[in-house]
Formats: structure tokens, C-alpha cells, sequence
């Protein structure tokens, strides 16, 4: 056994010396780095991101309870090293000698927040700055809706129950205000030491005592499962997974595009390191022949070959680890400035999964290649046209796939999308082999027979065809590398930009309540007068759902945290013959203006419940019972910030209970003034500015498409080496017989128009047929994967047979000149 080490070893040195492995381990070093770079960068970026997630919780957890905590939670998180800090949040008046207006009441210790900021500014329409203190006791301070409705300067004095507070500062920007209806109304914030004294809360008062806590992640994950064992009814704990939705949305969709950007690396990687493979197996036939006739057995040989790749393969993929570890702190340290935080330290956990990768990918594409050497025959010694010793098993192949199929499910960390990536390069795989092998075909037959008469051209064309099963793997090889390239470039902007665009610029960002029945018509008419869209105005009816096919709704009946919380809650109802914008059918029918009793239900929600057309639910609303079948389930898009509704009536079977009516629109910044007129005209409405909440999640949007950029940068350093790789297949093939035609007195111009010839034809087709491969996985992903449209264009065909012929030739070209400046005695003779 240490003898076939020491041999093992021995024969990669010699091998690194002689350069049979550089092409192989650069394949190996690449593809490590470049899964590890994306490792690292998003470990540390998603807990960064996380983390910043949390300003929106103002803590890393938050305890929301319909009264005070009890002490015991605030002394386990100290107990614990954790921070902590209480608010409280409700609504009540805040009025000067001449005027009141419902405020919505912030109430902060010392401390908050624990994550994220306040910024304040000396006034509206001042630069405003972190504020790094709450209010001092006696001071207030308000936002600038509030300061416009009470007509109140800085320092002048504002009433809240018993006190009166000193007006200190002005609130521009609150990190975790969320986009619920108390948040949107006008903000004051006091301090908690002030709270007694205003007489606001009393026993039963509706008010939300928050708890939140920061710390290191374990800690608060142990705390968390502390508190959750001792919640009590009206008690509730958040994360960031719980909460903010829409934020929520926007981290799993970065990381689907990071698992993307790793799925493409390893996809790349597996071709890249069996091509390389493949060849090194071709030029290490002889040696292998030799050993044999020497007297070395079958194991013994194959034990030397494998042995000596295990040792290759674990210190290529040692160093593509600690290249990744290099790469990822360069880049993180321009994130960090992206991000205006600090990243966390990485984990180590990907340099495991770097050396698991490069195993990984040894065993399923090298190995296959190895088996064959071990089984070379001796007659190779005498017959150098016995070329193999016998071809690839199909359990070979089978293992092949195994590794790659298993390494792309354990990236994607998401069944579907592992299946569809790896699907989709299955599918381009076979496709892109039979459309190759049918171009190759009849590119040969219009050319007819490999003459040189007229030039090299001909036979170059010719040449394909001889070689036509490995033309065939060389094309499928660059189609698959630029497949990727072009998803990583072309249709990669197109999915990026359309997720930038499922928040547009036009998105609602007013909501307006209160409006009464009488007053559609007058509504209408002035959005009509202004140039403004007429919004779509719904009734809105309170409801508890309390049965499905008349078994009762019973918080405790369900395991999911958020099923329950909505078993608990109230919902919002409404009733339309109309089918509102946004809103598509997918099962059964809409209701239309049939006036029969039946519900439309929102897909989440009936998927979190069970429900199906069909099955019967009661509602209590208003003391009484109402009772419909499900007719159909809608999908909606909730990043519209439209009105939405989970369930929605048929006419006449709300109409008779106590609604009000709500709408939303877009207010360009051109017409800031409409929302005064829209007041002096209808003092009663209730006017909910939104536009802070879709910047700060539009902000986030932004910044995750930037660092998915640069995930995806990596991954097309895999496809550069894939690419590099292919055009090395018949490296040696092409040597011998350049060496043959200038021997037999084929002209240099010749050779070099016959050269050309065969990358033009390899590059035109593999670059067309990525082309369309990307367009194909590209829709799939966005609609199966993403969730966005996407329409394949025309332009990733044309530019990948373009950038293909060019990319091809000009690469093919440059690792091609060697050869055709060597003199053609010494290409025999090193060739055999």
C-alpha cells in the first residue's frame, strides 16, 4: 500500500512537471475557488443582510404582547448577555390649543434601537442625521405630517393625556416601521420614562408592548426557544422570518440567484473536469501499457492512477479553497462599503464544502476516465492504434451523474430549483448533442470530401467529420459553457431588471380610508380634474373566521406559528363583481355579478388552510354568522401595494354589513399639493403616505441585485475554463495532423484556413445553440423559479453565434499557434 503511494506520488510530480495536470487542476482550483468564493460571500453577506433585516425588527427578536412583559423575560435576556429595550405602541390624540389629530404613539427606552437607526432633523425641510439618543423626558418628538396637521415649531408645546410635552426634533426615518395601519398613521415618539405620568394606559388599554432583543445568534436563538415555551395568550415572538413579508421576499430572492450563480459554477466544473479528464486518459496510455508489460497487475496500476488524483485532487482542492478564502475578503471588503455595515466573520464550513466539491467531482468525473486506464491493454505497446482499452461503463456514467445531480440538489437547497437547472442542462445536453451531430452532418456533406484544392477551408469542414463523436462532445462541451455564460450575462440582466421592476416606480404609495358611500362620485371627479388615474374604491368589512365545512377554527388545531396567528386575527373582507387588478383566477370561476352566496379566496392563504373550491367557511361578522362555498382561488401580487383582500364576496352577501370604504393610488412627486386638496375637500379621509416604506424596500432590492452581480462574476470564470477546456480536447489530435499535412506538403496558409475553418463551424453552432438553451432556461427559471415574466428574445441566439465564432476562433486560434509553428518531425515524433 505505501509503496503505491510513494509511486502515486511520484507520478504526479512528474506529471505536474511535464504539465499533463495543469489544464485538469486549473479546472479543479477554478471551480473550488469560484464555489467557494459564492460560499463564503454569501454566508457572510445573507447573515449581514439578515442582520440588517433585523433594523426592521429594531433587534435580532422581537416579543409583542397585548400588555407589559413580565420581568422574568427582561432578567432571562440579561441572564444571558443579550440586550434588550421595551416600546410601546398605540394611538391616541395629540392636540395644541387649536387643533387635534390622531396620532399614532411611539413610547422607547433607553437603548432603542438595538438594531438600526431613528434619524431626526432641527426642523422640516432640514438635513436630517442619526439620531444616537431617544428623547430626553419632556421632549417629543414628531414626523413632519405631524408637525404640518398640529402647526407646530420646535420648541413650542404639544398635549399627550396628562403632560405637555417640549416639541425637541423632528422624526425623518424610523428603521423598523413597519407598513401595518397604526405605523402609517402620524408618528410621536416620548420617553418611556414619561409614560405613567400621561394617565394614556390604563387596565385594558389597546396598546402593544414590544420587547426587542440583540445578541450573538445563538444566543438569541436560545433565548428565543426560551421565551416561545412560556408565551401566554396575547403574546407572540418575531423574527424577520415571521415578519415584514415583503422583505422577506426580497432576501429569498437574492438567495435563489446566489444558489443560481453556485449551481452554474458546479454545473460548468463537472464539463470542465471531465473533458480534462478525458484527455489526460488519452496521453497516459502508453505509460499505462508499459507499467502493464512490465508486469504490473490491473489493481496495482489503477491503485497508482487513483492515488495519485486523490493526492492531486485534495491539494488542488485545498488551493481553490484558500483561493476563494482570498477572493471573497477582497470583495467583502467593497461590500462592506455597499452595505454601510460590517460583515460577519466568514464560517469555516465552506472550506469543507469546497474539498467535499473537488472530491466530489474527481469521483464522478475522473474516476470513470481512471477505470479505463487500469484496463489498457498490453497489445498497446505494439499497436498504438489500440486507442482504448475498453469504453466508458454505463455504471460509470451513472456514477458521473449521481455526483453531479447530488452536488446540484445539496447548492440549490431548494427542490424545484435543482430540478429545473438540472433539467434543463439534461434536457440542452441531448438536445444540444443531436443538433450538433445533425449540423456537423450536413456541414460535412455540403462540403463533400476533405480536398485541399482552393485552400485549407474544405478539409477543415471535413476534418469535423472525421472526428465526428468528438466534434460532437467538443460542440456540446462549449455549448454548455457559453449556456451558462449567456445566463450569467445576457438573460441574467433580463431577470435582474425584472425583479427590480416587480416594485415599480408607479407602485401605490397612498392609501386613503374612511371614505364615505357618498362620496365616490366627488372623489372621482377631482382625480379626474387633477390628470390623476381614478382609483379603484372597495369596501372593507371586519370578519373572524370561524368554521371550514362546519368544523370549528381552533388556533390550537394547527402546528404552523402563522397559521395560527391568522386562526386568531380578524380578516378583511370585501364583495365585487369585478375582478380587481393584479387578481388571476387559477382554480375554479369568478363570481362575476352572480348575486349567489359564494367567497373567492387568495391562493397563500388557502394553500395555509387547506381550503379548495368548493369547501364551505363561515365568517362572524358583526355578532353574526355568514356562511359560502368557495367558488375560486385567485393569485394576487402583494408587492404591488395595491388593496388586497384574502377573501372577496359576491355582490349581495355583504352588502348589508358595516363597511368602510378603502382605495389606494400613486401620487407623483410633481403633484405633492393633491393630497391637501384631496383633505380641504374631504375633511373625513384618512390620507396613508407609504412612499418611505417602498424606498427602503426598494433600497434593499438595490443592493442585493449589486452583490448578486458579483456572486455571478465568479461563475463565469468557471465558464471561461470550461471553454478553454473544450478547445484543449483535440489539442493533440489536431498536432498530429497539422504534422501529417505538412508533411505530405500542405502549404502553411492551408493548414491555417483549415484551422479556421473548424472553430468557425464549432463556434457558430455551440453559440447558437446556447443562445437558445440560455433563452429556454432562462423562462423556465423566471416563471417556475422566480416568479417574474420573462419573454426569450431573439438577441441571446444572435449574440451567442457571434460571440461564439469569435470567442472560439480567437481562443482556438491562440492555443492552436504553437502547433502550427512547430516543425512537423517533432510533432511525430512526440505524438508517436
Amino acid at each position: 500500500m505505501m509503496r503505491n503511494l510513494r509511486l502515486a506520488l511520484r507520478m504526479m510530480l512528474r506529471d505536474l512537471r511535464a504539465g499533463e495536470l495543469h489544464l485538469l487542476g486549473l479546472a479543479i482550483v477554478i471551480a473550488v475557488a469560484s464555489l467557494t468564493s459564492v460560499g463564503f460571500l454569501a454566508d457572510r453577506v445573507g447573515r449581514a443582510l439578515d442582520r440588517e433585516a433585523n433594523q426592521l425588527l429594531g433587534g435580532d427578536l422581537l416579543l409583542r404582547a397585548d400588555r407589559p412583559w413580565p420581568a422574568q423575560f427582561i432578567d432571562e435576556a440579561r441572564a444571558r448577555a443579550l440586550q434588550s429595550a421595551t416600546t410601546v405602541l398605540f394611538t391616541s390624540m395629540a392636540s395644541t390649543g387649536s387643533t387635534a389629530a390622531l396620532t399614532g404613539v411611539k413610547v422607547v427606552q433607553e437603548g432603542y434601537p438595538l438594531r438600526g437607526a431613528i434619524r431626526i432633523a432641527p426642523g422640516p425641510n432640514q438635513a436630517d442625521a442619526v439620531a444616537g439618543r431617544v428623547p430626553e423626558p419632556g421632549e417629543l418628538w414628531l414626523d413632519e405630517r405631524l408637525f404640518a396637521e398640529l402647526g407646530v415649531d420646535i420648541g413650542e408645546s404639544v398635549g399627550l393625556g396628562e403632560l405637555e410635552f417640549r416639541v425637541g426634533a423632528m422624526v425623518s426615518f424610523e428603521s423598523d416601521r413597519g407598513a401595518n395601519f397604526f405605523s402609517l398613521l402620524p408618528r410621536a415618539i416620548f420617553n418611556l420614562e414619561d409614560l405613567e405620568a400621561t394617565g394614556l394606559l390604563a387596565q385594558g388599554s389597546r396598546a402593544t408592548w414590544r420587547l426587542h432583543v440583540a445578541g450573538p445568534a445563538a444566543a438569541v436563538a436560545a433565548y428565543e426557544q426560551w421565551a416561545r415555551a412560556r408565551l401566554e395568550r396575547g403574546q407572540a415572538v418575531e423574527s424577520i422570518d415571521s415578519t415584514r413579508p415583503e422583505v422577506r421576499a426580497a432576501l429569498d430572492q437574492a438567495q435563489r440567484f446566489l444558489r443560481l450563480a453556485a449551481l452554474l459554477a458546479v454545473i460548468l466544473a463537472a464539463v470542465a473536469v471531465g473533458l480534462s479528464a478525458r484527455r489526460f486518459m488519452a496521453r497516459h496510455l502508453d505509460g499505462c501499457a508499459v507499467m502493464r508489460v512490465l508486469g504490473a497487475g490491473q489493481a496495482q496500476v489503477l491503485g497508482i492512477v487513483i492515488g495519485e488524483f486523490a493526492l492531486f485532487g485534495l491539494a488542488a482542492a485545498a488551493a481553490g479553497s484558500a483561493l476563494g478564502w482570498a477572493v471573497q475578503w477582497g470583495l467583502a471588503a467593497g461590500l462592506r462599503e455597499l452595505l454601510a455595515t460590517e460583515l460577519p466573520a466568514p464560517s469555516l464550513l465552506p472550506l469543507a464544502h469546497g474539498l467535499v466539491v473537488g472530491m466530489a467531482l474527481l469521483a464522478g468525473f475522473v474516476l470513470p476516465q481512471l477505470l479505463r486506464l487500469g484496463r489498457v491493454s498490453t497489445l498497446r505497446v505494439l499497436r498504438r492504434e489500440l486507442a482504448f482499452a475498453e469504453p466508458v461503463s454505463g455504471a460509470a456514467w451513472a456514477l458521473g451523474l449521481a455526483a453531479l445531480l447530488a452536488l446540484v440538489f445539496w447548492i440549490a437547497a431548494d427542490a424545484r430549483l435543482g430540478a429545473m437547472v438540472a433539467a434543463g442542462f439534461a434536457v440542452a445536453l441531448g438536445l444540444f448533442a443531436l443538433a450538433a451531430w445533425g449540423v456537423l452532418w450536413l456541414a460535412v456533406r455540403f462540403k463533400g470530401a476533405g480536398s485541399l484544392r482552393g485552400g485549407g477551408w474544405r478539409y477543415g469542414v471535413a476534418a469535423l467529420g472525421r472526428r465526428m463523436g468528438a466534434s460532437v462532445i467538443q460542440t456540446v462541451a462549449l455549448g454548455v459553457g457559453m449556456t451558462a455564460l449567456l445566463l450569467l450575462t445576457l438573460v441574467r440582466a433580463d431577470l435582474l431588471d425584472n425583479w427590480r421592476r416587480l416594485a415599480p416606480a408607479d407602485a401605490p404609495n397612498r392609501f386613503v380610508i374612511n371614505i364615505q358611500p357618498d362620496q365616490r362620485a366627488g372623489l372621482d371627479a377631482l382625480f379626474a380634474a387633477e390628470g390623476l388615474p381614478v382609483p379603484q374604491i372597495q369596501p372593507m368589512i371586519r370578519g373572524r373566521m370561524v368554521a371550514i365545512n362546519d368544523r370549528a377554527v381552533a388556533p390550537e388545531d394547527f402546528d404552523n406559528p402563522r397559521t395560527r396567528r391568522l386562526a386568531q386575527r380578524e380578516f378583511n373582507l370585501s364583495y365585487t363583481a369585478e375582478l380587481p387588478a393584479g387578481n388571476a383566477v387559477e382554480a375554479g370561476r369568478w363570481h362575476g355579478g352572480e348575486r349567489v352566496p359564494q367567497f373567492s379566496v387568495e391562493k397563500g392563504l388557502a394553500q395555509t388552510f387547506g381550503l379548495q373550491v368548493g369547501d364551505r367557511v363561515a365568517f362572524e361578522v358583526g355578532g353574526e354568522r355568514v356562511e359560502a362555498p368557495i367558488s375560486s382561488v385567485r393569485r394576487l401580487d402583494w408587492d404591488s401595494m395595491r388593496v388586497n383582500f384574502f377573501f372577496i364576496a359576491a355582490p349581495g352577501l355583504l352588502e348589508t354589513y358595516p363597511a368602510s370604504l378603502i382605495t389606494s393610488f400613486h401620487l407623483p412627486p410633481s403633484a405633492h399639493g393633491f393630497t391637501t386638496k384631496l383633505i380641504e375637500r374631504f375633511p373625513n379621509l384618512t390620507v396613508i403616505d407609504v412612499a418611505a416604506v417602498l424606498a427602503q424596500v426598494q433600497a434593499m432590492t438595490d443592493k442585493l441585485i449589486v452583490i448578486v452581480q458579483f456572486v455571478f462574476g465568479f461563475a463565469v470564470l468557471a465558464g471561461l475554463v470550461v471553454l478553454y477546456a473544450a478547445l484543449q480536447a483535440t489539442h493533440d489530435e489536431r498536432g498530429y495532423e497539422f504534422a501529417m499535412l505538412r508533411t505530405l506538403g500542405a502549404r502553411n496558409r492551408q493548414v491555417r484556413q483549415a484551422v479556421l475553418a473548424e472553430f468557425l463551424v464549432l463556434g457558430c453552432v455551440a453559440g447558437g445553440l446556447a443562445g437558445l438553451g440560455a433563452s429556454a432556461i432562462g423562462w423556465v427559471l423566471a416563471g417556475q423559479v422566480f416568479g417574474m415574466p420573462y419573454a426569450p428574445a431573439l438577441a441571446p441566439v444572435l449574440a451567442g453565434a457571434l460571440l461564439g465564432a469569435a470567442g472560439v476562433v480567437g481562443g482556438g486560434w491562440l492555443g492552436m499557434r504553437g502547433l502550427l509553428s512547430r516543425p512537423p518531425l517533432v510533432s511525430l515524433r512526440a505524438l508517436g
